[in-house]
């Protein structure tokens, strides 16, 4: 090998003060955590519910069992590293009555 050449460069991000860019957490991996918490708690149900990130912001929607599981799904996502705020669609599934 004669020669390398090297034409990488770094893409300046703003970041928050205090923030390093190991810090920063990149929207695909904040939306897996989601899915994936999601998936692990009894009381929630990942197959029912979508999730999107835009910069932080997650988007979820899909249908609640009930009003506990709705806040719960808010509180879940906003626990998790990275996400900046919440936006809960979620609709509440209309009881169906036993005859």
């Amino acid at each position: 090998m004669k020669e390398v050449k090297n034409e990488m460069t770094i893409a300046k991000t703003p970041a928050k003060p205090g923030e390093t860019m190991g810090d920063k957490i990149d929207d695909a991996s904040i939306s897996a955590e989601v899915r994936s918490s999601l998936l692990t708690h009894r009381s929630t149900s990942a197959l029912k519910t979508t999730v999107e990130t835009t910069n932080g912001v997650v988007t979820v929607g899909g249908i609640a069992k009930n009003a506990a599981e709705k806040s719960l799904v808010t509180k879940l996502v906003t626990d998790i590293d990275g996400v900046t705020s919440v936006i809960n669609n979620m609709t509440i599934a209309v009881p169906v009555a036993a005859n």
